[in-house]
C-alpha cells in the first residue's frame, strides 16, 4: 500500500460489523480449559458476549450456552448455533434461573460492569462449585520492525483517549476486587497471521480510536496508518500478531 492509498482509506470508520469481522478469535484451548474446571457441562453463560467469539467455543463443551450483551447491535451480529442462545441483557440483571450455570465467563468485558451487582448475579445463577472466569487479552505484540511504532501509538498517541477502565485490562484485571476462591489459570497466549487490513480493522474497534476521532484527532490515526503501511510493506503480507491471555478465575 502506498502513502496515498493509506491516506484515502478511512480505516477507523467501523461499527459492530467490523467488530464481528476483525476481533480476534480466542484459541480453542481456552474454552477447553475453562470447561475442565466446571462442575458439570449443563450450562455455560457468557456475559458481555459481544458477537459471540468465546460463546461459540464454549458450545463445543456444554449442552447449552447462553450469551448476553447489552448492545442490540452486537447481538444482531451473533451467529446462530443449535445449542447457543443470545439475548440482549446487562451483566447485572441476567434473565436466568437461580442455580443454573456451571460456568460464567466475561471476556474483555468485566471492566464495564457494576462489579458488586454483577457478583451478586453470579452468586444467584451459579450452581454449587461453579466457575467464574474474567478474561482479557493484553496489548498485542508485533514483529520488532512494526512493534516499536505500534506501541508508541497505543501508549502515547491514543493512550489519553482510553477510558479509565482500560487500565484494568492492561493489568490483566489484577487490581479488580474478586471475592471468590481463586484458581491459578494456565498460561495461554495466541498468535494470528494478519495482513494490514485485518490489523488496522482490529484497531478500528477500539474505544480509544473512536474517542480520538470524536475529539478531532483523525490526523493522528491517519498518520499512524500511513507509517504502519510503509513499515508493513506489501499490504497483503501476513504478519504475526500475538496476545497474552489474562484470567481471574474463581470457584463460586
Amino acid at each position: 500500500m502506498n502513502s496515498s492509498t493509506a491516506q484515502s482509506t478511512n480505516w477507523f470508520d467501523k461499527g459492530a460489523e467490523a467488530y464481528a469481522r476483525f476481533r480476534p478469535q480466542y484459541p480453542q484451548s481456552l474454552a477447553a480449559y475453562l470447561a475442565s474446571l466446571a462442575p458439570n457441562m449443563a450450562l455455560a453463560v457468557d456475559v458481555g458476549c459481544g458477537n459471540g467469539q468465546l460463546t461459540r467455543d464454549l458450545a463445543e463443551h456444554f449442552s447449552a450456552v447462553s450469551g448476553f450483551d447489552p448492545s442490540e447491535d452486537q447481538i444482531a451480529h451473533c451467529t446462530a448455533q443449535a445449542n447457543v442462545s443470545y439475548q440482549c441483557a446487562p451483566a447485572e440483571d441476567l434473565p436466568l434461573q437461580s442455580r443454573s450455570a456451571s460456568l460464567i465467563t466475561a471476556a474483555q468485558a468485566a471492566h464495564w460492569f457494576d462489579l458488586p451487582r454483577f457478583y451478586a448475579e453470579v452468586r444467584r445463577v451459579a450452581v454449587p462449585g461453579a466457575i467464574l472466569a474474567l478474561i482479557s487479552y493484553g496489548v498485542p505484540l508485533l514483529e520488532p520492525t512494526l512493534n516499536e511504532r505500534f506501541q508508541r501509538f497505543y501508549w502515547d498517541e491514543i493512550g489519553p483517549y482510553w477510558p479509565a477502565q482500560r487500565k484494568l485490562v492492561d493489568s490483566g484485571y489484577a487490581t479488580l476486587d474478586f471475592p471468590f476462591t481463586q484458581i491459578n489459570g494456565d498460561a495461554i497466549s495466541f498468535c494470528l497471521e494478519w495482513n494490514l487490513e485485518e490489523f488496522l480493522g482490529y484497531i478500528s474497534t477500539w474505544s480509544a480510536v473512536r474517542q480520538a476521532s470524536h475529539a478531532g484527532k483523525d490526523e493522528v490515526l491517519t498518520h499512524f496508518a500511513e507509517e504502519l503501511a510503509r513499515l508493513w510493506g506489501e499490504p497483503t503480507s501476513k504478519r504475526p500478531v500475538t496476545w497474552p491471555i489474562n484470567m481471574r478465575i474463581g470457584r463460586v
